[in-house]
């Protein structure tokens, strides 16, 4: 399962709200290949359901995986920071044996 936390939730729905994205959006998460740790981490707002998408919900927020990502981010949690070093969405995921300075990839 992939998690938000209370931050990110708030985040992410003013976000939907602000860029007129229907009810039935979701946040899509995934994987590719790229930045300086080898992989990179997606994030997107999306409508359309693709085969093989994982599904889950939490916080009343909904979120899609591809089954391929799914395996890199299992367990993760999206977090949203407001700090020094930058705002954004962040991702505290358990697989990551090694990321980045910014915090936009990660290697397993």
């Amino acid at each position: 399962m992939i998690t938000v936390s209370e931050n990110a939730k708030s985040h992410a729905l003013e976000l939907m709200k602000a860029e007129n994205h229907p009810d039935h959006a979701f946040i899509r998460v995934g994987v590719e290949g790229g930045g300086c740790s080898g992989l990179s981490y997606k994030l997107e707002f999306d409508t359309n359901l693709k085969e093989g998408d994982q599904q889950f919900e939490d916080k009343g927020i909904k979120i899609v995986v591809d089954r391929k990502s799914f395996l890199y981010l299992v367990g993760t949690e999206l977090e949203y920071t407001g700090g020094l070093n930058g705002k954004g969405f962040v991702f505290n995921n358990p697989n990551a044996s090694r990321t980045c300075g910014c915090g936009e990839s990660f290697s397993v």
